[in-house]
Formats: structure tokens, sequence, C-alpha cells
């Protein structure tokens, strides 16, 4: 078993192989058993043993009767302190939620982690088209419509490490040429907004558009996801509604900044992305 992309090589700190056991759990591998624990992280499965089980006392694992270990709640609470993705969730919230009454469709917030996209809300309906995506999750930049907007507007050392990573195909429609990409993300900064249509996977489309933060660097993007049989129409109708909700929320993160009366969080709170690959 591959350990995941974001984890850590374990040290010999006691942190360190805290964070190794922690790190080994993913979207794609949200339970793991103490076998794949070890596999994991490297570290000896006696090691592993007395850390998970000390977790577990803690709360930051949690145990299931079949054996499989799970993060606990108490790493969920930690985790909602994190200034910058709350501050930006609070300010963007509101607007979310009217952009999901406009559309009736997913609604997706997100932003930059290294080389990959972090979205850090999602509104939806019952009649909502089904998506992989969820609160904590993430995906490919090259692949979805939100990726494309922080991707579009990354330093280029970060656009440049992305091609030569290589452009994993998900789908039939996965824009996999560097050289049409990357005219995609001129096309995106020129306009504004970024369509990707069945990219990462199979009946679904998107429209993002960039939220910038006080210093008008893009700090996260924002989508409208809907089926692929009606998205010619639907989403090129919604597009002033997306546009106007982005607008606004970086309106709001600018006056939050500055410590006005509508205060999105402590000056600082909210911070350019990041382009540094993990």
């Amino acid at each position: 078993m591959n350990a995941p992309r974001h984890a850590h090589k374990a040290g010999r700190t006691v942190s360190s192989r805290v964070f190794a056991l922690l790190n080994a759990f993913s979207q794609e591998r949200p339970a793991l058993r103490l076998v794949e624990l070890t596999a994991v992280t490297g570290l000896p499965v006696s090691t592993v043993h007395r850390i998970a089980t000390e977790l577990v006392e803690l709360g930051a694992l949690k145990k299931e009767r079949d054996g499989t270990y799970r993060i606990g709640l108490r790493m969920w609470e930690l985790g909602s302190l994190c200034p910058q993705p709350r501050t930006l969730r609070d300010v963007s919230l509101p607007f979310i939620h009217d952009l999901y009454e406009t559309t009736g469709e997913n609604v997706h917030l997100a932003v930059l982690d290294g080389d990959e996209v972090l979205y850090v809300e999602r509104v939806w309906g019952r009649r909502s088209v089904g998506v992989v995506s969820r609160v904590g999750g993430r995906a490919p930049l090259h692949a979805t419509g939100v990726g494309k907007v922080l991707l579009a507007h990354a330093p280029r050392e970060l656009q440049q490490a992305v091609l030569a990573a290589g452009l994993k195909r998900y789908t039939p429609h996965t824009i996999v040429m560097p050289g049409l990409l990357m005219r995609s993300l001129q096309e995106i900064r020129e306009t504004g907004i970024a369509r990707c249509a069945e990219e990462l996977s199979l009946g679904t489309a998107s429209v993002a558009a960039p939220i910038h933060g006080p210093d008008r660097r893009v700090v996260a993007a924002l989508s409208v996801v809907s089926h692929t049989v009606t998205h010619t129409r639907s989403l090129a109708a919604v597009e002033p509604a997306l546009r106007l909700a982005a607008m606004s929320i970086s309106r709001e993160l600018a006056k939050g900044y500055a410590g006005g009366p509508e205060a999105a969080g402590p000056p600082g709170t909210v911070t350019p992305i990041r382009s540094a690959a993990r």
C-alpha cells in the first residue's frame, strides 16, 4: 500500500510519528486496520498500536467494532478552529446559500492546498446532480472548474510543476495536453469564468469563478455543478449569479481585512493561495 501524497515520512520524534499515523488516512482510505497503518507509515506494528491506542483514548481516532480505525470527532473540532478556511467559509456561506436557492444545483467553495483542490464548503439538494466531492475532500486542479480557476491564477512555478507531474486522464474529456490546458487557463484569466464538462466524472459539468482577497489575489474559487444534459442552458444562465456571488464574497473579505463593521475575521486570517507543491 502506497502512502498518501500528503503523508510525511516517519521520523524519530513522537510528534512526527503521530502525524505519520494521522496522515495515513485519506478520502480514499477513511478506515484502516492496524496492519494497513503499519504499511502506510513504515513504523513498527508495536509503535503503531501504542500510538493508535493513545489517540483513541484522546478522541483523535475512533476504533470500530471490526477493528478498523477512523479519524475521531476531536480532530474535526480542532480542524474547525483553523482561521483561514473558517473565516472564508463564514463570510461565504450566506452567498453560497443564495446561489443555491437561485440555481438549485451543487455549489462548491474551494481553496488551493499545495497542488490540489481542497473543498471547504458544499451546498446541495435532493435534485442536485450527484458529485464525488465532499467538504474536506480533494480534487485535481486540471480536471475541475474550481481547480482551473485556482491554477489559472497561481504562480507560474506551480503551473509548470502541475504540467511536469503529468495530467491524469479521468474521463475521455479530461484535458491532458499541456498546451491546450495553458490556453484554457489564459482564457479563464481573461473572462473570469472556468467551464468544465465531464472532465473529472461523466454526467457533470461546472462553471467556476475566482474569489479575491484584500490584496486582489485569488484566495478561493466558487462553482456551480449541474447535470451535463442541462449544463448548456442552466450553467450559462447562472453565470451572472455566480459572478455576483464571487464578487460579493470578495467584497466582504476586503471589509473584514480592513476591520470594518462587517468584519469577516481577524486581519491577516485570509491569506493568498499557496503555490508550493507538497
